[in-house]
């Protein structure tokens, strides 16, 4: 029998997904990706990601890490939640239509909940709305819709309180007053509200966005001073924050760090998570793995499923400094990086409910043939 071989198959089975699927509509211009990684926790929660990328393949790739990397982010947050994600192939700034998000909404629906979605880099609350026309599997919509609104000041709230388990990690004190701290992307929504919780507590800001214009708000509101691309990785600081795209950690970057934390809002920040992870213990760096630092935005939308209220979102976003430090502790503990670290929290508590969804099976069929059925 003739053995063939599909490279999407492939790729795919690399990341463990349960589902993924292909998004086409020609006339409306939409073609996109949703990756459902694992539901064993719960429906697979993530944002929708609106992105010219080069290529198809470059497209699954991006949606298989993001997807993945929201499993680990509900498990190790405690949300019963899986992990999923969805990329639209295009540029946000000029192909954007009603009829492109509806269309996209009708293939949420068709999921029937598997699969909620989200705003993300791209894509707004106004798109969630008109995803919202077409299912209601979908979060981060209007307050005056019943949804939460933008997420960002939860995001950066989260990304805020684990930083500052990071500086009482390394400096015996959780106080980020006089710390001088690099945030890349402080221009995005994420970053501007991270500089203003740093600032209130008195930290020296270095910031950096590829739109320079965005950075005027942050300057004139936080004093903070703008550093060149290349100063974001060589400037003598004590932590740099990345909160734009992902991958910025890598061969490249990582000899030329000087800081001793690594803390920021964005999504895989490390171009590869098992060589990156170690190089970066290697070197001392305390690495705030990603997916467990900027949970905010999901632990937000989650909210959302229950009756949103944004103070319980924010205290709940706040436990991000008892996770971090966990994190911490198990790295410490077991001699491993600290992105080693929380996925092994993570696949402990997937494997831990997966283990109790089988014994719950196992007794009802216990039953049925007690009772001869």
């Amino acid at each position: 029998m003739q053995k063939f071989s599909f490279p999407a198959f492939d790729t795919i089975e690399s990341y463990g997904h349960e589902q993924v699927v292909y998004c086409s509509n020609k006339e409306l211009g939409l073609k996109a990706i949703i990756g459902i990684h694992n539901t064993t926790l719960g429906p697979a929660l993530g944002g929708t990601r609106m992105w010219n990328y080069a290529n198809d393949d470059e497209a699954l790739k991006d949606v298989l890490r993001l997807s993945r990397g929201m499993t680990y982010k509900a498990a190790v947050a405690g949300l019963n939640l899986g992990g999923g994600k969805a990329v639209i192939i295009g540029d946000s700034k000029t192909q954007k239509t009603e009829g492109l998000f509806r269309a996209f909404g009708r293939f949420v629906e068709g999921l029937s909940g598997r699969y909620i979605t989200a705003e993300d880099v791209g894509t707004s609350i106004k798109d969630m709305e008109y995803i919202m026309m077409e299912t209601r599997h979908v979060t981060g919509v209007p307050i005056e819709l019943g949804g939460s609104g933008d997420p960002s000041p939860v995001t950066a709230y989260g990304t805020y309180v684990g930083i500052k388990a990071c500086v009482n990690e390394v400096y015996g004190s959780d106080s980020v007053k006089g710390k001088k701290i690099i945030v890349q992307g402080a221009g995005g929504n994420v970053g501007k509200h991270l500089c203003k919780y740093l600032s209130e507590e008195g930290a020296v800001l270095y910031v950096n966005d590829i739109d320079k214009e965005k950075l005027k708000y942050v300057v004139d509101n936080y004093k903070a001073q703008i550093i060149s691309d290349d100063e974001v990785f060589s400037k003598d600081a004590d932590i740099l924050s990345p909160a734009a795209l992902g991958g910025v950690i890598n061969d490249e970057t990582i000899p030329k760090l000087k800081v001793k934390i690594i803390a920021g809002a964005a999504n895989n920040q490390l171009e590869d998570e098992v060589k990156h992870g170690q190089m970066l213990k290697d070197k001392g760096i305390l690495y705030a793995p990603d997916y467990v630092i900027n949970a905010g935005g999901l632990i937000n939308v989650y909210n959302e499923l229950e009756g949103y209220n944004r103070e319980r979102a924010l205290k709940q976003a706040s436990g991000i400094y008892d996770i971090v430090k966990k994190v911490i502790d198990i790295s410490k503990r077991d001699n491993i990086p600290t992105e080693a670290a929380s996925k092994k929290i993570a696949e402990e508590r997937i494997n831990d409910v997966s283990n109790a969804k089988r014994i719950r099976i196992y007794r009802d069929v216990k039953l049925f043939k007690q009772r001869n059925i």
